[in-house]
């Protein structure tokens, strides 16, 4: 695709926005709830080609399907509920001097949002996904830049929301669909000026790439990546000496869910010299034996994992744990666990990195005192996690306090694989999990990235935005002279 047709794609966008961004959010959701309506219908087609193109089983696909739908229903409830545009009205008071003006703030769209599909969800992070969702619900239009692993799965996606549009009567142009494997293609999204934000889940070198394309326009856009997490999970002496078994048995099932094609994957163990550490470590090395190689998306990840658990084990100080006993066949990845000194880990930043798929590296510290060295030498991360007993985390609670700080969400004693869609949930983190760590990309709180606050001073009550206006009429809650309240202003 040249430029030529990204240009006409992307002022298509904006033409349509500038129409989209003024239906009601009622009808915004019945478009959402709609969506995934027509996604619904093609639920076997798309399991079909899905499968055929990632090599992801049907029972993964289907509920992933499921995910997205409920992802687009969850938004439209939003939409329906209308208190996430944070309207807020202070009203005027002339008795002050000066005299107080009347203002009023609420979030608005920002424009049309470019969403690259990513190769590891071909549904709940690709065409109808979480950022498209999200975006739509926000009032912009979306191109979305669908991924070449999957191209027969995201055209079937497009095809249902393009249903969708004729059915709920939306511009024309509300999305758009790009495809291509050039990097040029995406680059030019990216930098087109119509072209008001981007989200994105893949790699820390896609993202970084989006994020210095972002940068160099003579106006910059954010850039919304999910990037690169290690997701470190902490195994305190108690319940490792209590608990071996069960813990060894929870982590390599999340370590080899989905061929750890998750960006939740526990690439990191940390653990401290105690009594139940040998016993601990060799029930992860059996867990880890018995684990059952799975075939990967595409032969790029999976040549990129058997690089990457290469590269690592020439790493100095590094000595295997265990692999599957059972040797992966083509497109397959061998379950890997290995084991270093904190010492070593601490001189090392190689054996910091991401390895995308089903390895972890068990990091043994002398003490307390040389954990928290370990997760101070840590970049951002999407998830922390602590394992322990009720004294564990009495005796640590310094251990807990420093993931808020390095983590964009805390998880006691639970497996890091598996995102709840929800409004609390927070699927991001500081940087390089994700270029901005003050937002997520999963649960309600996703609408925030491609909205901005507006500012209405001394307006006419009737071209104030409807949920501005003096009686409500949409009846959702709003901070008034910092009381919230549902009251008209009377």
């Amino acid at each position: 695709m040249g430029h030529s047709n990204v240009n006409q794609i992307m002022l298509q966008s904006k033409i349509a926005f500038d129409q989209y961004k003024k239906t009601k959010p009622f009808e915004r959701a019945s478009f959402l709830k709609m969506i995934a309506a027509c996604i619904e219908k093609k639920r076997e087609a798309l399991v079909q080609v899905a499968n055929e193109e990632t090599n992801l089983p049907v029972a993964r696909l289907n509920g992933e399907i499921s995910r997205t739908t409920g992802q687009l229903n969850m938004f439209a409830a939003l939409l329906a509920e209308g208190s996430w545009v944070e309207a807020v009205i202070d009203t005027a008071d002339d008795n002050r001097t000066p005299p107080k003006p009347d203002t009023r703030k609420m979030l608005l769209p920002t424009g049309p949002v470019i969403v690259f599909g990513a190769s590891n969800f071909p549904f709940a992070f690709s065409t109808a996904g979480g950022d498209t969702a999200s975006a739509l619900a926000a009032g912009c239009t979306v191109v979305v830049k669908g991924h070449p692993a999957h191209p027969e799965t995201s055209l079937l996606v497009y095809e249902a929301i393009t249903e969708a549009i004729q059915l709920c009567n939306m511009p024309q142009h509300t999305v758009q669909h790009a495809a291509g494997e050039s990097n040029a293609l995406g680059r030019d999204l990216v930098i087109h000026p119509c072209t008001a934000g981007v989200g994105f889940t893949g790699s820390y070198k896609g993202g970084k790439a989006l994020v210095e394309y972002a940068r160099h326009r003579e106006i910059p856009i954010p850039v919304f990546a999910e990037m690169s997490s290690i997701n470190p999970v902490v195994f305190l002496p108690e319940t490792i000496t209590r608990n071996a078994d069960t813990l060894a048995q929870q982590f390599v099932a999340s370590l080899n869910l989905g061929a750890g094609q998750f960006c939740t994957n526990p690439g990191l163990m940390l653990l401290m010299e105690c009594d139940g550490l040998n016993n601990f470590l060799s029930k992860i090395a059996k867990a880890t034996d018995a684990a059952v190689p799975q075939k990967m998306l595409h032969k790029g990840i999976h040549q990129s994992y058997h690089n990457g658990v290469h590269n690592m084990l020439k790493q100095d100080g590094i000595a295997l744990l265990a692999q599957s006993v059972q040797l992966p066949v083509e497109m397959e990845a061998h379950p890997s666990v290995v084991r270093v000194a904190a010492s070593a880990f601490l001189k090392n930043r190689t054996l910091h990195e991401e390895v995308f798929g089903p390895y972890s590296l068990a990091v043994v510290c002398n003490n307390k005192t040389e954990m928290i060295a370990v997760l101070s030498s840590l970049k951002g991360q999407l998830t922390g996690t602590i394992m322990g007993t009720e004294n564990d985390f009495e005796n640590h609670r310094d251990i807990i306090e420093m993931q808020t700080s390095l983590s964009g969400r805390v998880i006691l004693n639970g497996a890091p694989t598996g995102v709840e869609v929800c409004a609390s949930m927070v699927h991001g983190g500081p940087y390089p999990a994700t270029t901005d760590g003050r937002f997520t990309s999963v649960g309600t709180a996703a609408i925030k990235r491609w909205v901005r606050p507006v500012c209405f001073q001394n307006f006419a009550d009737g071209l104030l935005p409807e949920a501005l206006q003096n009686n409500n009429p949409f009846g959702i809650w709003r901070l008034v002279n910092n009381q919230f309240s549902k009251d008209a202003i009377l």
